[in-house]
């Protein structure tokens, strides 16, 4: 997959942008322009955002088709890089009002380190995944995002068994790694009633 050209003609400066570049520790060792670092496949530092209603449900985003990479893939909720000299937090907050519409008070759940190529480009991150509530309605910017919907983790454990091909890879690795802390989460225990 070659970058979307769709993509680089309207968002020449998105591809401008610097990242953070990071050790295996997420310590900061320098910064890149984006499109560079995911050429030159640089870790750097990323944040994944999921957001639950209060039903438990996932929401959803279907990246852009205009996208640079991954367009048309359901996701998570949100994504992005925080740029140098940025608060993660509140860069992630400022994301997700920006691609989704929204706010919402978030909290970082776990993070983790992938390597994945992508055409010509390669995902080398340092994801940090923030978790957030919100029971209302998204009003996405059509730019970033085709599509929402809201899932349940059993419709979506079904469906990202059955066509993982309509995921993002990176949604993936987060989603299994949620699957795993659900296992081991303790059993409810059953009580007859006398």
């Amino acid at each position: 997959m070659d970058l979307n050209p769709s993509f680089i003609s309207i968002n020449k400066s998105i591809l401008m942008a610097e990242v953070i570049l990071v050790d295996e520790r997420d310590n900061q060792i320098g910064k890149e322009e984006k499109i560079k670092a995911h050429k030159e496949a640089k870790l750097h530092r990323a944040f994944s955002i999921l957001v639950f209603n209060k039903k438990g449900e996932w929401l959803l985003q279907k990246r852009a088709r205009t996208k640079y990479h991954s367009p048309g893939l359901w996701t998570n909720t949100c994504c992005s890089h925080p740029g140098p000299g940025k608060n993660l937090m509140m860069e992630a907050r400022r994301r997700l009002k920006e691609e989704m519409g929204f706010d919402c008070p978030l909290e970082e759940s776990f993070s983790f380190v992938y390597k994945a190529k992508l055409g010509d480009l390669t995902e080398y991150e340092f994801d940090h995944v923030l978790l957030g509530r919100f029971s209302g309605e998204p009003r996405p910017n059509k730019e970033e995002a085709d599509d929402w919907k809201w899932m349940s983790f059993n419709g979506l454990k079904e469906d990202v068994k059955q066509n993982p091909e309509n995921y993002t890879l990176w949604f993936k690795i987060i989603f299994k790694e949620v699957c795993k802390e659900q296992l081991k989460k303790p059993a409810v225990k059953r009580v007859q009633p006398r």
